[in-house]
């Protein structure tokens, strides 16, 4: 009898909280800025999947539209100029200018006059990722294709594509030098370096510390584009990215981090 009573004094004592009539409901917590994404999934995978693919080529349209007002992107190699393995270096320079103003006159104006003018160039702004508000890492075709080959491990984006052209990224896969055994030349063998590969190809040219953080580069981890759940941009659930999906062969290929800005 006495544990009813308390029950029932228990539940009596809760009630203001649970209950409120409709001129005195509580006031919805205030918003504040924040760093984080939320992450709770309110709608089926699948409708996520065709909603964002749905809308994957207008975004890219814009993006080229935005690159093509800023840039040169034309593919013009400067002669008798290649990389290590015979890829043209492209030639000039492609940031375009304002409508009616060469180089010249815009070396002839002070900083004051160019912002005045507005005449800087919009090729030297920062180059935003090309759907700014979702981000996330975006690779090279080639480099996908390559890691699928190899891993079987997919680096596609159902919501986006990278948005330059292969001509002007940096040549793929990129040589490796060993400041220790510089008569050896390339020790990558024109190979992309990955976890199927490291071991043979480097096994007895580092010592065990080196090669263990060679590993560490190469193991995938997830991230929020490429994980298990369906906070994703992949079709289906992977196994994440590596450091070196971003610097191959500890260069560049080109690749868009996981900010949401990049410069170049």
């Amino acid at each position: 009898m006495q544990a009813s009573k308390m029950a029932v004094a228990v539940a009596i004592a809760l009630i203001p909280t649970l209950v409120w009539t409709q001129d005195s409901k509580p006031k919805p917590p205030p918003q504040v800025p924040t760093s984080y994404s939320k992450v709770d999934i309110t709608e089926p995978f699948q409708v996520t999947f065709d909603r964002m693919k749905a809308a994957r080529p207008a975004i890219e349209k814009r993006q080229q539209d935005l690159l093509n007002q800023r840039y040169d992107l034309a593919n013009r190699p400067a002669q008798g100029v290649t990389m290590f393995r015979g890829k043209p270096v492209q030639g000039g320079v492609r940031v375009k200018l304002p409508r009616g103003v060469t180089w010249q006159q815009l070396a002839a104006l002070s900083p004051d006059e160019v912002k005045s003018r507005d005449l800087f160039p919009a090729g030297f702004l920062p180059l935003s990722h090309p759907n700014h508000p979702e981000g996330g890492m975006l690779f090279p075709q080639f480099h996908i294709d390559e890691i699928l080959k190899q891993e079987q491990r997919d680096l596609n984006r159902f919501d986006l594509g990278f948005d330059l052209p292969d001509h002007i990224l940096p040549e793929f896969p990129a040589p490796i030098f060993l400041t220790t055994h510089p008569e050896m030349g390339d020790v990558s063998k024109g190979q992309l370096l990955t976890i199927d590969n490291f071991y043979d190809i480097f096994n007895g040219l580092l010592n065990p510390k080196q090669i263990e953080g060679l590993r560490l580069l190469l193991t995938p981890f997830p991230q929020q584009q490429f994980n298990q759940t369906e906070d994703r941009r992949s079709a289906r659930p992977s196994r994440g990215v590596t450091c070196f999906d971003c610097h191959s062969n500890g260069h560049t290929n080109g690749s868009m981090g996981r900010s949401s800005v990049r410069t170049r």
